[in-house]
């Protein structure tokens, strides 16, 4: 009998031992390099106000506002001179070890394809407006660029500890979910959020979810949706705090405590939450009734 195999056991035809591939810009046609810009006009003309400082200052410096998807080699340019990051194509998603030793180099994978004119508002897997619109612009904050290097090397730790789960939704609630409480009001800066024109409304302005402050270990335990708008969002005082958090938290004893407590269900409260906004739950209830 044949040994079964995983679409994620090897990379795939025509990527480099590392997945890799060419950007191939030129392969992009006219009408992807729309949709690029039909997404981009969207939500640069919403989140001015609604993203944090950071990220709105990484889209300018990076120069993102250029028609049509950007070229790795053009914007690497520029990241590199500012953080030392660069983005890199794959073909879709990697295995675990080649995520994390990538991010803890400071390689940002992008997925190598764009949505179609009739998945604006969802697409399930990352695509290129996901990746680069939504991620690459903290990649010009170098706090964030740091804290994202030190994640890529826990994550390397995390695959001998058995503890891949809770590093993950360290992951989701920030650098995909995140919100971060600045002089002006509670902002975005998770990618998920800020590259879907309906969440970067719903996560500042709908009552139903919860906005809690920050603690890592509650994340850690906290389970999350992949198919709708989140029910719970934890908001950051800083990302000097985000980082601080990071490095200095030895995480081997944390993932023994985590795996001898209860995961908290979504959109739950703890006694010991600070709770920055109640959620009603509204929507929660409505999409279960």
């Amino acid at each position: 009998m044949a040994e079964e195999t995983h679409v994620l056991d090897r990379p795939p035809p025509g990527a480099a031992a590392d997945w890799t591939v060419p950007q191939d810009w030129e392969r992009f046609t006219p009408e992807e390099h729309a949709t690029w810009d039909t997404l981009f006009a969207r939500q640069a003309k919403l989140l001015p106000g609604r993203a944090s400082n950071a990220w709105l200052r990484g889209l300018d410096v990076l120069h993102l506002d250029r028609p049509g998807i950007p070229r790795y080699e053009e914007l690497n340019e520029r990241l590199m001179k500012l953080t030392g990051w660069q983005v890199i194509a794959v073909p879709g998603l990697v295995p675990d070890d080649v995520f994390f030793d990538h991010m803890a180099n400071r390689r940002f994978v992008a997925g190598n394809f764009i949505r179609r004119p009739d998945q604006l508002d969802y697409l399930e897997e990352p695509d290129v407006f996901h990746d680069v619109f939504g991620h690459v612009p903290m990649l010009a904050d170098p706090v964030f660029g740091d804290y994202l290097a030190a994640y890529g090397r826990g994550g390397q730790r995390a695959l001998g500890l058995d503890a891949l789960k809770y590093l993950g939704r360290l992951y989701w609630y920030t650098v995909e979910f995140g919100l971060i409480a600045e002089p002006e009001g509670m902002r975005i800066y998770g990618s998920g959020i800020v590259s879907s024109y309906a969440e970067s409304r719903f996560a500042l302005d709908d009552p139903s979810p919860n906005r809690i402050a920050f603690d890592i270990a509650r994340v850690m335990r906290t389970e999350y949706r992949i198919d709708d708008f989140q029910q719970n969002y934890f908001v950051i005082p800083s990302f000097d705090e985000l980082l601080r958090q990071t490095v200095e938290t030895d995480f081997a004893p944390l993932y023994e405590m985590l795996k001898e407590q209860p995961d908290i269900p979504v959109a739950a409260i703890e006694p010991e939450d600070v709770v920055l906004t109640q959620g009603t739950q509204d929507y929660a209830r409505g999409r279960a009734a």
